[in-house]
């Protein structure tokens, strides 16, 4: 959530940033300017009336003691009365800030000034390749035929069980799905991110403090009867961990990963784009998060972006990097990184990692800030995420990329997680 601060001292910045967000109602930025300043003249009236109230009450003792029944009367009936007024300036105040809020809470993060112009993905800037890109033969399949004929995933059994987009996975599928959350979770550690493992649920707060509430609720399973929503990634309840806290500055930046499950709707996505593992409504993934100093954020997201390039390299993946443009980038995010694997037998690229900065943006939902030891008053943080990776894509790459006479060839570096080099 952006702050007053940021609104009122910023205004035409603030325009400027989010028109290359595409954001479609501009006028808000106005209305709360407007709330806003209602606020604080309501404020101070009752701030005013207060002091004014505290004047008469000891003014009353006084007039008392001195035998002065009728003007102690007079001072207790305009006592009444400024209880009255400030009951009602109370209220006001309160409907102000709420509507104030709920329009605060309307605006997305401003995009960083690198953003691209742009609308659609078509527009988004690739920053860099690596990788070669696999010749496979014309009889070459796709991951879901593949995964019949394997007998590795099938997708049937998971309609059978829950409904389309829940497959499961069998045998050396199940394993090699083993191997490479062990595989991810190994890379996140072994570059000091602490490991958590969350609960798969959260409550409205928690939805509210990474953004998804109010704005993603539909995308989200909701558990009507609890109100609880099952997480659309780990960032939410790993970046939550830390929400209403205050850290030394001397412990940035605050490294966590986690592993999970994570369900999401995926409401309107249908045709061929959709098949088999590239899009579901439960996948795994592994996700990396950073607590940051804002003056070190952006070197961060820099080193998260080597991190996730490290494991497509690793995985002998072809790929590349993506800077989004302002139109398709999330509500949250001031900048971020898009990584897209290429599946040969398909002949496209798909989206596997989302690497993103957020600012202060999700840190001012939270509460969540930090204290330098030489100031007393605490700064709101830079919160970062990134998937590091999310597993359907990965497999589908992987899979097709790698199909052989033999049968299936599996990375080396995920060898000695699964104890087989090859699906035959």
């Amino acid at each position: 959530m952006l702050t007053i601060k940021q609104i009122t001292e910023n205004k035409e910045f603030v325009l400027e940033r989010l028109a290359v967000k595409r954001f479609k109602n501009p006028e808000l930025v106005d209305e709360i300017i407007s709330l806003d300043n209602n606020r604080k003249k309501l404020q101070n009236q009752s701030e005013a009336l207060l002091a004014e109230l505290n004047k008469i009450s000891k003014e009353i003792g006084i007039l008392m003691k001195a035998g002065n029944a009728k003007e102690a009367e007079q001072a207790k009936k305009r006592n009444t009365e400024i209880k009255e007024e400030s009951q009602k300036l109370s209220q006001e105040l309160t409907l102000t800030e709420e509507k104030l809020n709920s329009f605060l809470v309307q605006l997305p993060n401003l995009p960083h000034i690198s953003v691209p112009l742009g609308h659609t993905p078509e527009d988004n800037v690739e920053i860099r390749k690596g990788g070669q890109i696999p010749s496979l033969s014309e009889s070459a399949l796709p991951h879901w035929e593949l995964a019949k004929n394997y007998d590795i995933i099938d997708f049937e059994l998971g309609t059978k069980l829950t409904g389309a987009g829940f497959p499961v996975y069998k045998g050396k599928g199940a394993k090699i799905q083993r191997a490479l959350i062990n595989f991810f979770l190994e890379e996140a550690t072994n570059a000091g991110y602490k490991e958590y493992m969350p609960p798969l649920m959260v409550n409205e707060d928690s939805g509210f403090g990474t953004g998804q509430l109010p704005d993603k609720e539909g995308q989200m399973y909701h558990v009507t009867l609890d109100n609880f929503y099952l997480i659309p990634t780990a960032e939410v309840p790993v970046t939550n961990i830390f929400r209403d806290v205050i850290v030394n500055a001397s412990e940035l930046p605050i490294k966590a990963t986690a592993y999970t499950p994570c369900f999401r709707r995926e409401a309107g996505s249908y045709g061929k784009d959709v098949r088999g593992l590239n899009r579901l409504h439960q996948f795994d993934k592994v996700e990396v998060v950073q607590i940051a100093h804002p003056a070190k954020s952006y070197e961060i997201l820099e080193e998260m972006v080597k991190h996730v390039e490290s494991l497509v390299k690793k995985l002998e993946l072809p790929y590349r990097i993506l800077r989004l443009c302002g139109g398709d980038m999330s509500f949250t995010s001031a900048l971020t990184y898009d990584f897209e694997v290429y599946s040969a037998a398909q002949k496209r690229w798909l989206e596997v990692s989302s690497v993103s900065n957020f600012e202060s943006f999700q840190a001012n939902r939270l509460k969540l800030r930090y204290r330098e030891e030489s100031e007393k008053k605490p700064v709101l943080a830079h919160t970062l995420n990134g998937s590091a990776l999310a597993l359907p894509r990965i497999l589908a790459a992987i899979l097709e990329n790698n199909q052989t006479n033999r049968g299936i060839r599996i990375p080396k570096v995920l060898v000695p997680f699964t104890g087989f080099e090859y699906i035959d």
